[in-house]
């Protein structure tokens, strides 16, 4: 039987956090995912305060006791002061791949011209994959539009579930030799 993709979905935001205004990011995640996936899968969600310690142990914890096999933050990725999840990644990172960040700010780029501000990266820790996507629910279906083509082989590369999708969506990239029959 086919493992079943798990995924970690991490809305960081000290406003929606304390209540006061609605996340946004979750529900546009959860929404991307059950139109872009054709595989079977299941999210845990978590909504936290932009504080360091507290995304590295949510990461950690998706990733090496929930067994996320994917984890996409969103939100915390600018400039500002309070904005760390970056930072959060990198120091529960056992590797990083800069292709992702690179693509998800030339995606952004089309859009908005203040996509440069965006500090976004991507990073493996075990068998999971963790993303650093934007904040707004606009810039998250632009950004998965723009990089998830890539992200069902590297869950193949790193240890994961087979991940098919729905190619109206968003088309699955392997090489030949990867792909498996349909």
């Amino acid at each position: 039987m086919e493992q079943e993709l798990k995924i970690g979905l991490v809305s960081i935001s000290d406003r929606a956090s304390s209540g006061v205004y609605q996340d946004a990011g979750l529900p546009a995640l959860q929404e991307w995912f059950t139109r872009a996936l054709a595989s079977p899968w299941q999210s845990t969600e978590r909504l936290i305060p932009d504080e360091q310690p507290l995304i590295e142990s949510t990461l950690v914890e998706l990733a090496d006791r929930e067994c996320c096999h994917l984890i996409l933050t969103t939100g915390g990725t600018g400039p500002a002061v309070r904005d760390v999840t970056p930072e959060a990644t990198l120091a529960v990172a056992h590797k990083v791949l800069p292709g992702f960040g690179e693509q998800m700010r030339a995606v952004s780029l089309r859009y908005v011209p203040t996509a440069i501000l965006s500090r976004q990266v991507g990073v493996v820790r075990g068998r999971c994959l963790i993303l650093n996507l934007p904040g707004q629910p606009k810039a998250i279906k632009e950004t998965l539009d723009g990089i998830f083509a890539a992200v069902p082989y590297c869950i193949d590369l790193i240890g994961g579930p087979y991940i098919e999708t729905h190619p109206e969506a968003v088309a699955a990239f392997r090489p030949k030799s990867a792909q498996r029959p349909s």
